[in-house]
């Protein structure tokens, strides 16, 4: 059952108030300037820190971040906190695939330790950004404590609230910049509540926060589910048929079939799409495993299927695959030398993977980000909403569905937005400062699909202008 914001809030006030009153901040620093990193050829263009964060004393639970100043004014420029989806996928994916200034270098890649280039189209370029590993168990983050592990949505929001006050206290030049907190697909249960939270709490640590924006953002099953039938039609994957029927037998809710015809054509939906990455409706179709130490395990499915064990370092990865990338970030962050560069405490996380998601002690215990939303944004917080189109995780539709349930009056109606003297994709601002735009041809993670694009776009919405 879902916390009421009442109690939520109660919930986070109290325990933070305890754990300012029952025992002193530990600012003991555990934090590691790098300048060089492995894989990478030379000093690194921009300024990285890496470190750890307690957020929970009495349960020892420790997050990791990476933290990248601005490229262009640190001082001045925005800081925003940018949280991975999963829940359980490492904030190493927004640093290396989604908004950060690093890559990796598939195209290339033989044998050995993966290979890092630097990335221009980085939100780096206009803000400080802190890429952290919540909830704990998530990457590099961990708990000295097995009961530490358990957590959930709002203990997850909570202990982002310590890591933001702790973190601050120990760069108290950051204090005064304007503050935003951002993040993609699971990340939008989050986002929301923290963001609230700041609000309501009225932290003077955190004064300077001023919105968030969140990439299609998993909100609410009732919206996010539902609207994937009349996606897999829009979009000419299911025939008008199929969809005819199934909409007819489930009366417009295929997320608990209410009776033998619906489940029936819902599997029938499902067999005819279960070839479609899901992710990148446009992309190859890779199954992921995370790979035994030395072994790539993979399946490929574009008019061929293989299942087999390729040694490290083989040129058996598919350049077409993105879970190739995936695989070269497990061969890294597993490398020995790579964690000493990291600052990794020894002991701490055997195995490193990029995602934990289903493999996580982890409590859904916020079932709508929809109040949430409702009430941050009714005070006047500015938020973004961006939908890559070409998603099927959460469709555009059902994120265009909550936010038209905010009921908020529309101010600049649905138009395209250019990058670059073309379309980049379509938005739609509303009263209270809430503005939706998709990414054209973009999928789940628009930001990896899209950079030049989703950088433009965040540009303008930092400095107000329409998109």
């Amino acid at each position: 059952m879902a916390y009421s914001q009442q109690a939520t809030k109660k919930y986070f006030l109290l325990s933070l108030v305890l754990l300012l009153w029952c025992s002193p901040w530990q600012l003991v620093s555990a934090r590691k300037r790098i300048d060089h990193l492995p894989g990478f050829d030379g000093p690194l263009p921009f300024a990285l820190e890496t470190g750890y964060v307690e957020v929970d004393e009495e349960k020892g639970v420790e997050f990791f971040y990476y933290f990248v100043e601005s490229e262009r004014n640190p001082d001045e420029d925005p800081l925003f906190l940018w949280l991975t989806g999963g829940p359980g996928c490492s904030s190493l994916s927004g640093l290396v695939f989604e908004i950060g200034p690093l890559g990796f270098d598939l195209q290339n890649y033989v044998n050995g330790l993966p290979s890092l280039y630097y990335t221009p189209d980085s939100w780096t370029q206009v803000s400080n950004v802190i890429f952290v590993d919540s909830p704990v168990g998530t990457g590099f983050s961990y708990s000295r404590t097995t009961e530490g592990f358990q957590t959930s949505d709002t203990e997850a929001a909570r202990q982002l609230l310590h890591f933001l006050y702790k973190w601050l206290e120990e760069h108290p030049k950051f204090k005064s910049n304007p503050f935003y907190i951002s993040g993609s697909s699971y990340s939008g249960m989050i986002i929301p509540v923290l963001a609230l939270e700041i609000v309501m709490g009225n932290f003077s640590i955190i004064s300077q926060f001023k919105g968030y924006l969140a990439g299609n953002p998993i909100t609410d099953k009732n919206f996010d589910d539902n609207s994937k039938i009349p996606f897999f039609h829009g979009m000419a994957l299911i025939s008008d048929e199929l969809y005819e029927s199934t909409k007819k037998s489930c009366s417009g809710n295929y997320v608990n079939p209410s009776n033998i015809h619906c489940a029936k054509y819902l599997d029938a939906v499902d067999e005819v799409i279960k070839d479609v990455d899901d992710g990148y409706i446009l992309g190859a179709k890779c199954e992921f495993h995370s790979p035994r130490p030395g072994q790539i395990h993979s399946r490929t499915i574009e008019r061929r299927f293989y299942n087999e064990d390729v040694p490290l370092g083989s040129t058996g990865l598919h350049k077409e695959c993105r879970t190739s990338l995936y695989l070269l970030s497990e061969f890294w962050a597993n490398n020995g030398t790579v964690r000493d560069a990291l600052g990794i405490r020894k002991g701490t996380i055997v195995d490193w993977h990029r995602c934990k998601k289903h493999k996580l002690p982890y409590t859904f215990d916020v079932q709508s980000a929809v109040p949430y939303h409702r009430n941050i944004t009714s005070k006047g917080y500015p938020a973004l909403i961006y939908s890559g189109d070409h998603d099927m995780i959460v469709p555009y539709i059902g994120t265009q569905a909550w936010i038209r349930s905010l009921n908020f009056s529309i101010i600049d109606d649905w138009r395209p937005w250019y990058f670059g003297g073309q379309v980049a994709g379509f938005t739609r601002r509303y009263s209270n400062n809430v503005t939706f735009a998709t990414v054209k041809g973009a999928g789940h993670t628009a930001a990896e699909d899209k950079r030049k694009e989703c950088l433009a776009m965040l540009e303008r919405w930092l400095s107000s202008a329409p998109l």
